[in-house]
């Protein structure tokens, strides 16, 4: 067949393999360059119909898929004009490959050797184990056990259900299904969706890096707890230590004490007064000095980060066999030991028992909706990173269903774990559970759990498996977080990160722990309090919520759907398609107003935070969300044409996203 010169204005598509693979006079087919059985992947020759304003590309041929199909990211070949299903490419010797070849730029050539060079996953479970290590943190032990007996208790159990099922799990199936699909980081990925949210990505990166801040401090914590656990008699059961006071209260000593309204427990004194050290502290107006221990302990803590995550999700990915897989021996160890404890049957009644009243309360949806949305995480650029370095046709449907199941499995044993030993606690204090479990938060943890833990037979072993089970806890979400930073910056700017990947890491995270210097101060409790609720909330939830209208509307429910179908064969059905369309954005703006219609009032242990601080809460998650109209103008801006025309050309993707095909890669156009 002779070869014809044309002009044809398409993406080209990458490959391999050179098209000589396919010789003359044989059918492509057999030699694995187009492969579809329903339709044969007819190709056609008005290939200039896509992308018109690239110029001249030189030799292609556009699939009738939606595909362009050439042998590379830029047309280093030439292809020979197809026709029947037959097809001629000139050796690789020839003069004529020779010449065209010459027309490969720089920047495609890298495109391809980065495509071809992009990491994944050793095995699948590394993956599954990172995802559910991400969404299982510290939230599920201490704050799905208080808003669950706080908001009707068993009864709770249905609106979380729903919200679930209509908000949270379409929202996390979605992040899994654009980063496996588009293999790019938040950032990045946005050229292929809707050029104009780039924003997005940028925003998440910098949330990403305020919970970083002040997330592993909360770690720093618990590693202060579990090196003081080492120990014949833990240091928080006893009233005679130099950091207590004359209200310490030990009610399991053998003396009858009786528990007054101004008693204080010895666990508690050790928390604030020897730990956080917050009667050093004014407030949020005098933070203080910093505390030589906790920064010991997160300079320790930031440096297992960094020798886990440095070289990629190939180290992190053997990591998390650890940190995902140890808190769940520990929890079951807990609730056999919780079970076993008097009073502890209390406690459950406590956690389970419905109050069906409650389901008519607004309140209790607005928390059903934001601990599903928090607790499975999407929204923080982990779930794209993680996905992107999938191979393109796995399972990610069945993976978003496991690990969302998993994780809300998990937040609901973890209430028994917690409640079998307030109940416990006030089965020793003869008070009501409700008394017991006023703390809410780390309190939780730090304070009413640690005290049970300290006057149990083989206290030393409980507190030391305990704390460890909350760090293992803490790490892989901390891994999660910044691998989201990581994967967006490095696919941003491959060009001068792709190949220093461990030296960026490094600056991150020295940057990660100077912003927690904060934190780290006698009053740094009331930062990180302060930082929780106003910092990541309502800014992340933004980002979601701008994310899946990009997504349904400007990308269209349409093309995304078809991307899942090139991935896994199926097409989502109805339910999933109203779902993102719909039902998710306005549960995100659901969640979203009624947390700014009505802002929490912030009280940690005495201090009442005043209103200025609010004003600073607000301010520093605004400074992330501001990256997205900031890009939108400055995209405008920068595009050239009438208005109109730059409005159009900033939704339109501008990238196209390569699809393995065989042994070629398809370039979605």
């Amino acid at each position: 067949m002779e070869k014809k010169s044309k002009t044809n204005e398409t993406e080209p598509l990458t490959s391999k393999k050179d098209v000589s693979d396919c010789n003359e006079g044989e059918d492509c087919k057999e030699n694995r360059l187009l492969r579809n059985p329903k339709s044969a992947l007819r190709l056609v020759e008005d290939g200039n119909k896509v992308h018109p304003s690239q110029g001249d590309k030189g030799e292609a041929a556009q699939i009738s898929n939606g595909y362009s199909g050439v042998q590379n990211s830029v047309p280093c070949n030439g292809m020979g004009e197809v026709e029947d299903a037959q097809c001629t490419a000139p050796a690789a010797t020839t003069t004529t490959t020779t010449t065209t070849s010459t027309t490969c730029g720089a920047e495609g050539q890298q495109q391809l050797m980065e495509l071809e060079d992009r990491e994944t996953w050793s095995k699948k479970i590394d993956f599954l184990l990172s995802v559910i290590g991400y969404a299982v943190d510290l939230g599920n032990v201490w704050r799905f056990p208080y808003i669950c007996y706080q908001n009707g208790g068993g009864a709770f159990l249905i609106p979380y259900t729903i919200m679930a099922i209509f908000g949270g799990i379409p929202l996390f199936y979605m992040e899994l299904a654009l980063g496996q699909y588009h293999r790019n980081g938040c950032i990045s990925i946005w050229r292929k969706i809707c050029p104009i949210f780039k924003g997005i990505g940028f925003a998440i990166c910098i949330i990403d890096l305020y919970v970083a801040s002040y997330y592993n401090t909360i770690m720093a914590w618990a590693f202060y707890y579990l090196v003081s656990s080492f120990t014949a008699e833990l240091p928080w059961t006893s009233c005679t230590n130099a950091w207590n006071t004359g209200n310490c209260t030990n009610y399991f000593s053998k003396d009858n004490v009786s528990w007054s309204p101004h008693s204080i427990s010895p666990a508690e004194e050790f928390y604030t007064r020897q730990v956080l050290q917050v009667h050093r502290s004014d407030g949020l107006d005098d933070l203080g000095g910093i505390s030589w221990q906790l920064t010991l302990c997160l300079l320790l803590i930031f440096t297992i980060v960094y020798f886990s995550i440095w070289k990629g999700v190939k180290t992190s990915g053997k990591v998390v066999w650890v940190t995902a897989t140890f808190p769940y021996i520990i929890l079951i160890i807990l609730l056999v030991r919780g079970a076993t404890l008097p009073g502890a049957w209390r406690g459950v009644l406590y956690y389970v028992k419905p109050d069906w009243q409650k389901l008519l309360a607004t309140e209790v949806w607005v928390d059903a909706a934001a601990q599903i949305f928090f607790s499975l995480g999407p929204g923080f650029g982990v779930l794209l990173a993680y996905a992107s370095y999938n191979k393109f046709h796995n399972n990610c449907y069945q993976d978003a269903l496991v690990t969302s199941s998993v994780n809300c499995a998990t937040s609901f044993v973890s209430g028994f774990v917690i409640f079998t030993v307030l109940g416990y606690m006030a089965e020793m204090r003869n008070e009501d559970v409700s008394e017991v479990a006023k703390d809410a938060g780390p309190s939780l943890l730090f304070i009413t759990y640690a005290e049970a833990i300290a006057n149990m037979p083989a206290s030393t072993f409980f507190a030391i498996i305990f704390f460890l089970m909350l760090l293992t806890l803490g790490l892989d979400s901390t891994f999660a977080g910044l691998e989201g930073v990581i994967t967006g910056i490095l696919d941003e700017f491959p060009h001068v990160w792709s190949k220093r990947r461990e030296l960026f890491v490094l600056g991150l995270i020295i940057i990660c722990f100077l912003g927690s210097l904060a934190t780290l101060t006698f009053g740094g409790a009331y930062v990180v309090k302060l930082f929780e609720e106003y910092a990541t909330g309502p800014a992340v939830l933004t980002v979601v919520f701008l994310e899946a209208v990009a997504v349904a509307w400007f990308y269209g429910i349409t093309q995304f759907c078809n991307d899942v179908k090139e991935m896994l064969g199926f097409t989502p059905g109805w339910y999933w398609r109203v779902c993102w369309v719909a039902i998710s954005p306005i549960f995100l703006l659901f969640v979203t107003c009624s947390f700014l219609s009505n802002p929490p009032e912030l009280r940690l242990f005495d201090y009442n935070y005043p209103y200025w601080t609010t004003v600073v809460g607000y301010c520093i998650g605004t400074s992330s969300i501001i990256c997205i109209p900031i890009y939108m103008v400055y995209r405008l801006i920068i595009t050239p044409g009438t208005l109109k025309e730059r409005i159009l050309k900033s939704i339109t993707p501008e990238t196209a996203t390569e699809i393995p095909f065989g042994d070629i890669r398809m370039n979605a156009v």
